[in-house]
């Protein structure tokens, strides 16, 4: 008999215009395919998050819009965008309680700044304004499409998973981690110093990284190994 997938929450994405929560096929598909069923999370209170932790065996943090700059205690900047505040509330209690009931997790993109905001740290609002030299981070191409490179740190999670030091990636973000919370560690940075990844080294699974491999896995199946080690070290098996 064939071992059932670990249950695996994403959060969802907020559309103002008709005013539902959505889950992107993409992150639906790349959960299948590394053997995990994909369950679509509606916010809710912080209780409604504790309670899913407890019964989910992994989480994906997934991209959307804005963190509201009040989160890390400061007001927002001229390039700060849409913010939607039940995502952010959601989102940072499921992180939280993602850490401290060691639940293996993904951060994609947002999902990666939030896990950085949920542990103390804090975010550029924009870096277009707040930082000079940076790449466009913001790109006009196909999702699955790499428009720069990342350079990845030696002997981490992230690294051995992927097997590389350089690798190219999409990228659809304007904020950025800044100050990176404790106990977090920077695994991937871009050419022009943007953090492009972090993992929590203390704890089994544990890694945000800037750019989409959701949107990139079917043209490039390096990147499901985010999505299949996440799903092995929801089992409980080893990622490697």
């Amino acid at each position: 008999m064939a071992v059932p997938g670990p249950l695996i929450g994403v959060s969802c994405h907020y559309d103002v215009s008709r005013q539902t929560w959505q889950l992107g096929e993409a992150y639906a598909a790349a959960v299948y395919r590394a053997g995990g069923l994909p369950v679509a999370l509606l916010p809710g209170d912080a209780g409604a998050a504790e309670e899913l932790i407890k019964r989910l065996d992994g989480i994906i943090l997934a991209g959307g819009v804005d963190v509201d700059p009040v989160h890390w205690g400061e007001e927002p900047l001229p390039g700060c965008g849409e913010i939607v505040p039940l995502a952010d509330a959601f989102e940072l209690a499921l992180a939280r309680c993602s850490l401290q009931w060691g639940k293996p997790l993904l951060g994609i993109c947002r999902g990666m700044q939030i896990l950085n905001v949920a542990a103390g740290g804090s975010l550029y609002q924009d870096i277009n304004t707040q930082l000079t030299g940076v790449l466009k981070h913001s790109q006009q191409a196909p999702r699955s499409y790499a428009t720069h490179r990342i350079f990845l740190a030696e002997g981490t999670l992230l690294g051995r998973l992927l097997g590389c030091r350089e690798l190219r990636v999409n990228s659809f973000h304007h904020q950025a981690v800044r100050r990176l919370a404790e106990g977090f560690q920077v695994t991937a940075r871009a050419v022009d110093g943007v953090i492009e990844a972090l993992e929590h080294p203390a704890l089994p699974f544990v890694i945000g990284v800037q750019f989409h491999p959701e949107a990139m896995w079917q043209e490039s199946p390096l990147f499901l190994e985010l999505f299949t080690g996440l799903v092995r070290a929801s089992r409980g098996e080893s990622v490697f």
